[in-house]
């Protein structure tokens, strides 16, 4: 196939095979014998020039791995303190578009109701989603609750900051991807009522559709459950990705609130994830 001419040149591998002489036929002149002592002195020569080399080559590659490895460590422990280093309304924005975010690619514009004051994993999460947080270590949560634009539904948001590092982030959500936790009823994030508001009657039994995002790049989880605001109990939840799928007929997909959770969701972490680059950009 004839490479386009716009294409990118292949990289420059940093080893190539020796080149191959342009004559193959001369004769190779003869060589004197070597003294013995001379023989082993020059051989041990370079034998030490090319100790000497490859540990400076493999010292070069360890330093910047290290180096590699220091910079993501100091940048997840600037992440980790966002949760009470930024301002609520940089966490949680008082309101948030969706643009083509709903149903058939419809507007959505989102406001905050409520902000729940940060806690551990065991007062904010259900018991056994917040076990499951354990294998990468809870340390701070926070949560906010939005309305749509029309009053008709309620969505909780919220991240759960972690101990761990790119590894063991890797690891939960590789673990949520292949054992299908992200569906699970038993692990839906539990949602905040805001008293005064629409989102007064937001309880367990009002859960309609839930999303959560285990990032890879940064020691956060992103969660969001929604659900009606006329506090109508739902016995059939479920999940964002299959609520938001063609031909889905629940009462949560015809009534966008799988839209509403993942529109919602995907926010608040592109939120994040603005504020944690530029909290690095401030500590480089």
């Amino acid at each position: 196939m004839t490479p386009r001419p716009d294409a990118p040149r292949p990289p420059v591998h940093a080893w190539a095979p020796p080149e191959t002489p342009a004559e193959m036929t001369t004769r190779l002149r003869p060589v004197k014998a070597r003294h013995p002592a001379r023989t082993a002195g020059a051989i041990a020569c370079v034998v030490l020039g090319v100790g000497l080399i490859g540990g400076a080559v493999a010292g070069t590659w360890l330093t910047g791995d290290a180096g590699a490895a220091d910079s993501e460590r100091a940048r997840d422990a600037e992440v980790r303190t966002l949760w009470h280093s930024l301002p609520v309304d940089t966490l949680f924005p008082r309101t948030l578009r969706g643009d083509d975010a709903g149903p058939g690619g419809a507007d959505r514009v989102w406001t905050r109701v409520g902000v729940a004051p940060d806690s551990d994993c065991a007062s904010a999460l259900d018991p056994l989603l917040a076990r499951t947080m354990e294998q990468v270590g809870c340390v701070r949560v926070v949560r906010a609750t939005y309305t749509d634009a029309t009053a008709s539904s309620v969505t909780t948001v919220g991240m759960v900051f972690t101990e761990a590092e790119r590894d063991g982030m890797l690891a939960l959500h590789n673990r949520f991807t292949t054992e299908g936790l992200g569906d699970r009823r038993d692990l839906m994030p539990r949602a905040l009522p805001a008293k005064g508001t629409v989102a007064a009657g937001f309880g367990d039994g009002q859960r309609a559709s839930w999303t959560v995002d285990v990032v890879t790049e940064a020691p956060v989880v992103v969660f969001a459950v929604s659900g009606f605001a006329d506090g109508r109990e739902i016995r059939e939840p479920q999940p964002a990705g299959d609520a938001t799928a063609d031909g889905a007929t629940t009462a949560a997909a015809q009534s966008g609130l799988g839209h509403d959770t993942t529109g919602i969701a995907e926010r608040i972490g592109q939120g994040l994830r603005a504020a944690a680059s530029r909290a690095t950009e401030k500590s480089e």
